[in-house]
């Protein structure tokens, strides 16, 4: 939710997770409402609220969470019922840890395969001072303290070790493979929301190619 509505009035990136909606009596909405009013300005005054305090992580690493939000897990299907939020799905894409804590302990309290994350060290979210890539119980050190940096080294991680995506991020892997990347475009397949959003950036980047040439 939000996608268009971050896009078009020039939101700051921040982690979905950290907005709140609220209508003129100060009740809270559905996102969906907010996404709406971009093209219906007549369903009145909305309040969109950020909250972005020493908790969260930084901007780097928020507009990564962000993309997750805007290409969130699929249904699992009948025999994985239920859908996980992207909130939830954090978890499968970045894990805090305390400065001064044992990485080794970390990687003996896995106790089940999976697929490449993000370790972030540091003294609280909002400042990490060294990311690490947790592959079959082994933590590789990023190369870059920056979380852009290391994203992008996860994302190759992938490729360099022929590992699937996690189920859970496949949809933002999917984009950023196709979109980012340019690799294996028509050939993976691709969730409607995917789509969407692939064809609102592609409008979007038109637009302002075209603004640049009046």
């Amino acid at each position: 939710m939000f996608v268009t509505a971050f896009l078009t009035f020039e939101i700051p990136l921040t982690s979905l997770s950290e907005a709140k909606l609220y209508d003129g009596s100060g009740t809270e909405v559905d996102g969906n409402v907010f996404e709406e009013a971009v093209t219906r300005p007549n369903l009145g005054v909305l309040k969109l609220t950020l909250y972005n305090d020493a908790k969260g992580w930084d901007n780097d690493l928020s507009s990564i969470l962000l993309l997750l939000h805007l290409t969130p897990p699929s249904s699992q299907g009948r025999k994985r019922p239920g859908k996980m939020s992207a909130s939830q799905a954090e978890q499968y894409l970045v894990i805090f840890q305390k400065s001064g804590t044992s990485i080794q302990e970390h990687l003996d309290a896995i106790d089940q395969s999976r697929q490449p994350y993000l370790l972030a060290v540091g003294t609280r979210k909002s400042s990490i001072h060294a990311y690490f890539i947790i592959l079959d119980k082994r933590a590789l050190p990023c190369k870059s303290m920056r979380a852009l940096v290391a994203f992008d080294e996860l994302c190759k991680t992938h490729f360099v070790f022929g590992t699937a995506y996690n189920r859970m991020l496949r949809n933002m892997y999917t984009f950023i493979q196709t979109i980012v990347y340019n690799i294996d475009i028509g050939k993976v397949k691709e969730t409607p929301r995917v789509v969407e959003l692939r064809a609102f950036l592609k409008m979007e980047l038109t637009l302002i190619w075209k603004m640049d040439y009046i």
